[in-house]
């Protein structure tokens, strides 16, 4: 956390999961809040568009692959992508050494 904010991104988490759904992330949230930003992509949009749905294997039901993209806004405001890490499986993260390089360069 602290090498992201010293490059001055932010880090957001996104689930693909519904409020209501098997986790209950609303839930966990009220009892574990965080200080990033939490959004839940309930109809799978974003998970499908960056090719992260994960529609079925041993480890995996209709969800997302473990990601990490960086996005930055160019200079129109628009964002633009520098980095996606998608995980092969479920215990699959972006290697954090990668994640800051991409967030210096």
């Amino acid at each position: 956390m602290q090498e992201i904010k010293a490059a001055g991104a932010q880090l957001a988490f996104i689930a693909a999961e519904k409020r209501g759904g098997v986790w209950k992330p609303a839930r966990f949230l009220e009892k574990h809040p965080i200080t990033s930003v939490f959004l839940l992509d309930e109809d799978r949009a974003a998970t499908k568009a960056y090719g992260l749905h994960h529609a079925l294997a041993t480890d995996a039901i209709n969800i997302a692959r473990p990601a990490t993209l960086v996005i930055s806004r160019n200079d129109d405001g628009n964002g633009l992508l520098r980095y996606i890490y998608r995980g092969d499986n479920q215990n699959d993260r972006a290697p954090v050494d990668e994640v800051v390089r991409a967030l210096s360069g």
